[in-house]
């Protein structure tokens, strides 16, 4: 599998530089204008008057159509691949889970006593619960 996507991806690269060299190479339609008014060598060139722009336009859409069809093979074939046992964030699997409640303990401290309760079942003076909000 993983040389069919290198293959494809080396296919998509080639055609997509040999785009850009052909569409940098092409003239645009403002160019013919010119030739009407003296820039005649146009006859002499390696294609023709207008063999040119046709070999490179058609050229240019071959590519194209090759750039395409390995654009969608490289996504077909990237979403084949298998998923990891743990369906999730790749970040789950980096750190050992906590059970919940557990309190995070700052390396070289050591843990503060849980305040008790006082008589009656309330909390303290000066301290509060975990869902109370703080006195000002």
């Amino acid at each position: 599998m993983n040389v069919l996507l290198t293959i494809l991806l080396a296919v998509q690269i080639l055609s997509a530089l040999g785009m850009i060299g052909l569409i940098l190479m092409q003239h645009g339609k403002g160019a013919d204008a010119g030739a009407a008014f003296g820039g005649g060598a146009g006859s002499a060139s390696l294609f023709g008057a207008s063999g040119g722009a046709n070999f490179l336009s058609r050229t240019t859409a071959v590519l194209a159509a090759i750039f395409l069809a390995s654009t969608l093979g490289l996504a077909y074939f990237g979403n084949l691949r298998t998923a990891a046992p743990s369906a999730g964030s790749v970040l789950e699997g980096a750190m050992p889970a906590q059970p919940a409640g557990a309190a995070q303990q700052i390396p070289g401290t050591t843990p503060a006593p849980a305040a008790a309760p006082a008589a009656g079942g309330e909390t303290p003076a000066g301290s509060s619960g975990p869902a109370q909000i703080p006195g000002k």
